[in-house]
């Protein structure tokens, strides 16, 4: 730690297996800025880290209102980390609308740190508060430090030479600054960021980290904080890590897969919620190559997709659930024309406009059959922000080999929430080898398939002598023509579907984790994963006989579903919506009874319900 930031205090000092923190206030507040900031920073000093935020739907909540708050959770650990946390350790409430939203998810004898001075009248009022909490003793369960955060950060700036509004934006590094100290982590990276972010604005950077510096003094002397409480690094082993959010990682999975398949990669897209942050990430890569076009809507991002991918490049377009239901039809014009494109859906709530910025698991039945006719695509998910690199790269690598449409499905809390993830050489990848034709083949006709994989070839415009047809309408097996016989309509329907069902041979078997037999299989897939891993090792602490599948792949299934769950008494599938894959599987593996439990309120599970839930069916 560097000198200026030494713990100097006289305070004992607790060490901590792990911690989970949860900053809250207005929009305007910039809790998304310093969550990241507190996590960027605790995993750069070794930690391992995985965050949620949380933030309104509304561009410009009124300010002090409960449906205003925004929040950033992180659980810093000294070992593997797969959720946010459940329970918080600290509640850092920036305002009376703050502490409400927040205060159940608070553990009894959790610490609380405000900013006393937005206790006023008109901001109790706004959160519904009759009495004022830090008075009425309503929180007598917890540790409370009241701090005039406002006026403390005000006056250790009275004299930048600043406008009021920017010193008051100050405050939420002032809270920094004492979460800093609190837990003993050097403010260094985030000092370093500022001078980067703000070097053409001098004052603003002097601002913010001369706030840090209050904050992390004022708690070094405050009476009210005891105690301050260090986390040990977690044994990374020996990978290079980076902190990387879902999003990022789809984008850079993109990346290495089309530097891997030599191709050039093209992005069509509409700006959605919460998907939007892959066409930024993918439009600051020109310099790779990469075009990234934001269309004026849904279906001319994919159809400029369909297009680019019948030019020879890996054509990828991104969205959510709205604008999933509006691609549909072009979904369905590149199954007709068997070309490789990839469909993002980061799901979010909904129906229609729903719930923007929650997560939610409610698109799976969309994805699956959301088309008319029979239009089967490969569908698979990515399991948590890190994933999402490894599930981008391999629905590319799928969509090129087989020369079919791949939907790649994270959701809100995968493209939102952030972790260590291992960085990639490009070098150690898989190889991605797509039919790419270049030179004429004597006797070759449009739909010639591969025998192994059943993908016909992708031939590009301007091969000599290599000149075919294809399109929306149906064509002859065989030539391409325009066909309306009933015979080869049935024949080219049951040849994509088998085309589909054949990737399961190039995917991987389900395997189970923790056992392989027992009481109760827990089933899951999606961004699920870390809060479903943590309940299974929890049971399996207490004893009970419990194994997890959790399913990246899923259509088409992969092989051994039925040999794994036939080792376990009872199976139940965890999923945030209403039952969509308890119901397909029943469909797909009717001989088996499904136990259900769902969640449909725009957030993840959390370990203790889930724990609770499976102990009820165990019992």
């Amino acid at each position: 730690m560097t000198t200026e930031f030494k713990n100097k205090s006289k305070k004992p000092v607790k060490r901590l297996d792990h911690v989970t923190i949860r900053f809250a206030g207005d929009s305007g507040d910039g809790m998304q800025f310093t969550g990241t900031q507190f996590t960027t920073s605790a995993a750069m000093l070794g930690n391992d880290v995985f965050t949620f935020p949380n933030y309104p739907s509304e561009i410009r909540a009124p300010q002090g209102s409960l449906y205003g708050v925004s929040g950033f959770q992180v659980q810093i650990g000294a070992h593997n980390v797969d959720t946010p946390g459940d329970k918080l350790d600290l509640l850092v409430a920036m305002n009376p609308a703050a502490l409400k939203k927040n205060l159940k998810d608070l553990k009894k004898g959790g610490m609380i740190i405000v900013d006393s001075d937005a206790f006023t009248k008109a901001n109790l009022l706004k959160a519904k508060y009759e009495t004022n909490p830090l008075e009425d003793g309503s929180l007598k369960d917890y540790i409370v430090v009241q701090v005039p955060m406002t006026s403390l950060t005000r006056e250790a700036l009275k004299d930048i030479p600043i406008d009021s509004k920017s010193k008051t934006r100050s405050k939420n590094m002032f809270a920094l600054g004492m979460v800093y100290w609190l837990y003993g982590k050097d403010p260094k990276y985030t000092i370093e960021f500022l001078r980067k972010k703000f070097k053409n604005k001098p004052e603003i950077v002097e601002a913010n980290i001369k706030a840090l510096k209050t904050g992390w003094n004022y708690a070094e002397t405050l009476e009210l904080i005891p105690v301050s409480y260090i986390i040990d690094e977690a044994p990374h082993h020996a990978e290079e890590y980076k902190i990387i959010t879902g999003n990022t990682a789809t984008a850079w999975g993109f990346l290495a897969a089309a530097e891997k398949a030599g191709l050039q990669l093209y992005l069509g897209s509409y700006p959605i919620t919460p998907a939007t942050d892959i066409l930024q990430e993918l439009s600051k890569y020109r310099q790779l190559d990469v075009i990234a076009f934001q269309a004026e809507d849904e279906i001319a991002g994919i159809s400029s997709a369909i297009g680019a991918s019948f030019t020879g490049k890996l054509a990828i377009t991104t969205t959510s659930g709205p604008g999933l239901a509006l691609k549909s039809e072009a979904i369905g014009l590149a199954v007709m024309l068997e070309i490789p494109l990839v469909i993002v859906d980061v799901q979010r709530g909904g129906p229609s406009t729903g719930l923007p910025t929650k997560t939610e698991q409610a698109d799976l039945m969309q994805a699956l059959f959301g088309r008319n006719g029979e239009s089967p695509v490969i569908v698979v998910a990515a399991k948590s922000p890190a994933d999402a690199f490894k599930m981008a790269f391999e629905a590319s690598k799928l969509t090129l080999e087989h020369m079919t449409p791949v939907i790649l499905l994270t959701d809100g809390y995968i493209g939102n929430g952030s972790e260590p993830w291992p960085v990639q050489r490009i070098k150690d990848l898989p190889e991605i080898n797509p039919p790419l034709v270049k030179e004429k083949i004597e006797g070759w006709h449009p739909y010639d398939r591969d025998p192994e994989t059943l993908a016909r070839k992708w031939v590009v415009p301007g091969v000599p002598g290599m000149e075919h047809v294809i399109g929306g309408l149906e064509k002859d097996k065989s030539t391409g023509a325009i066909s309306y016989e009933p015979e080869n309509h049935e024949y080219m329907v049951r040849i994509r579907q088998a085309k589909v069902d054949k990737v399961a041979d190039f995917i991987p078997p389900l395997e189970t984790e923790f056992r392989d037999e027992g009481d109760l299989l827990v089933v899951g897939w999606g961004g699920t994963y870390g809060s479903l891993r943590s309940a299974v090792n929890e049971l399996n602490e207490k004893g009970y006989r419990v194994g997890l599948a959790h399913f990246n792949y899923i259509n088409p299934l992969p092989h051994g579903v039925k040999d794994v769950f036939s080792k376990f008494d009872k199976i139940v599938v965890a999923e945030l919506n209403l039952g969509q894959f308890a119901n397909y599987l029943r469909m797909k593996h009717p001989e088996f009874r499904y136990e259900q439990y769902n969640k449909i309120q725009g957030l993840p599970f959390t370990t203790e319900e889930l724990v609770n839930a499976f102990e009820k069916l165990l019992k």
